[in-house]
């Protein structure tokens, strides 16, 4: 979701990617409620964190609430904010309640994206 709104809000020559300690398929709810903000994300990939993508970034961001504690060390040259979202994939219940956690936290990263790109 944060890539997908990053593309969206990030000023032009800034280039977002989306990866993680692990490999997972873009949830199907993730797409659901990102098409329900006018976003699509049906063609992201999941992809593994690595050296040359630390190495490269201006900033990197860690998302869910045990990312900041199992995310690999980034260079020192490279900023890092943690935002700590609980990750929805995780959520019990209904549909509708897991629904209801997705689109609580796409609507915390579009806010959080949003006020990154009034910084840079």
């Amino acid at each position: 979701m944060a890539e997908g709104f990053a593309r969206k809000y990030l000023p032009e020559g800034y280039l977002a990617l989306s990866a993680g300690i692990e490999k997972h398929g873009v949830n199907s709810r993730a797409v659901q409620v990102m098409a329900e903000a006018g976003v699509d994300i049906s063609k992201q990939t999941s992809k593994l964190i690595d050296r040359d993508i630390l190495n490269q970034s201006y900033l990197v961001v860690t998302l869910c609430d045990d990312a900041e504690e199992r995310c690999p060390v980034t260079p020192p040259q490279v900023k890092r904010e943690h935002w700590g979202f609980p990750d929805p994939a995780k959520a019990t219940g209904t549909d509708a309640q897991k629904l209801a956690a997705f689109r609580s936290v796409r609507d915390g990263i579009s806010k959080k994206i949003e006020e990154l790109a009034h910084r840079i």
